[in-house]
């Protein structure tokens, strides 16, 4: 499973020449293994790299189980790295070759589906989910006291004074500890599996229940709800948190990207456009990098202090260095705002961003 931990590691790794990074779509919907190969074969031949290439092609020869619906690859030969991630969900196929590796593809999938937590809760208790990267990761369940109630003509439970009233409240108390119980027991579980974002299915009244109960700093990570059976398959929970949660991200992400555009013509630690993104990456003051999934760009990098520019006549007046050009320098910005301890936000199909330049960024200072 690839995690947090694994996203830093890649971003911390400086190769001594440079690595290889290979990111394959598996999806069986675009046909079989024997197409994946091809498919795999035609990328290497671009790759300069010979040792990692055929590193690369033995890996899916004798290792890969060509199940998921994606791969990616990261290999230094010279500095005897190797890394393989398969998931559940696919990715672009690419193909990168640098002295760091190329992650903006697996930033933008724990962005928009990594650290998800669902909660199917009724009256008696809950089941609880951990989806990762379209996995199942973890499940729990916890059921609290019976909901008993009687049925017909009478007015109270046998041997309880005060009738229907009494009996009535008894049931709501039940209801209230079995929903705190779960609240508690859910909360543990979201803390051992680092939930990033919280998914309720239920009735209404159950739902709202269970949300009031929660401390505010969970139900912050509330980004919606479903409805589904208390008995429904783990499939059908994955396939409707996935819809709703991928729907939040969309709206989360519109609302970040107002917000961006808002402050930047203000003139509020924010800006937008590639150059001066660029330029306070290069400066490390990027708080978190917005930066629409599609955009590319090649661009300049001092080889020395590391400045990253888009502009082809770039020279460093610090240490006078001639600039090398980067196939990609997006992607080496995702990277080094990582590397600098800002965060990585990767936007689908966002058309203000787009107009705004594609990329920009909240600021420290």
């Amino acid at each position: 499973m690839f995690s947090e931990k694994d996203l830093r590691e890649l971003v911390d790794y400086h190769a001594p020449t440079e690595l290889l990074s290979i990111y394959l779509n598996t999806d069986p919907s675009l046909g079989n293994a024997d197409s994946y190969r091809l498919r795999l074969r035609t990328m290497l031949k671009s790759v300069n790299l010979s040792a990692d290439a055929d590193r690369v092609e033995q890996f899916f020869a004798t290792e890969y189980d060509w199940t998921g619906r994606s791969v990616a690859i990261f290999s230094d030969s010279e500095g005897d790295f190797f890394r393989m991630y398969q998931m559940a969900v696919p990715v672009q196929d690419l193909v990168h070759v640098g002295v760091r590796a190329n992650v903006r593809p697996l930033a933008g999938l724990l962005d928009s589906y990594g650290g998800y937590g669902v909660v199917l809760v009724d009256k008696q208790g809950a089941r609880l989910f951990h989806f990762h990267l379209g996995e199942l990761r973890e499940q729990e369940g916890v059921v609290g006291a019976a909901i008993r109630q009687s049925k017909g003509g009478g007015s109270a439970m046998t041997g309880m004074r005060g009738g229907a009233a009494t009996q009535t409240r008894v049931v709501e108390e039940t209801v209230e500890r079995n929903i705190r119980d779960s609240v508690e027991f859910a909360i543990q579980f979201f803390e051992e599996q680092h939930i990033r974002r919280i998914l309720l299915s239920g009735t209404e009244e159950n739902v709202a229940l269970f949300r009031s109960y929660m401390p505010k700093s969970w139900q912050s990570l509330v980004v919606g709800t479903f409805s589904v059976a208390m008995t429904a398959s783990n499939n059908e929970v994955l396939s409707r948190a996935m819809e709703v949660g991928f729907e939040a991200e969309k709206n989360r992400e519109k609302l970040l990207v107002e917000r961006l555009i808002t402050q930047a013509a203000k003139h509020s630690n924010a800006i937008t456009g590639l150059e001066p993104t660029l330029k306070a990456v290069s400066e490390s003051r990027v708080q978190t990098l917005v930066v629409h999934s599609g955009f590319h760009a090649v661009g300049y990098r001092c080889p020395d202090c590391q400045t990253l520019t888009s502009d082809p006549e770039f020279g460093c007046s610090n240490c006078e260095e001639p600039a090398e050009e980067v196939e990609d320098v997006v992607s080496l910005a995702i990277t080094t705002v990582l590397a600098n301890g800002g965060e990585v936000e990767v936007v689908q199909d966002n058309v203000e961003l787009k107009k705004a330049g594609a990329v920009g960024a909240f600021l420290r200072y």
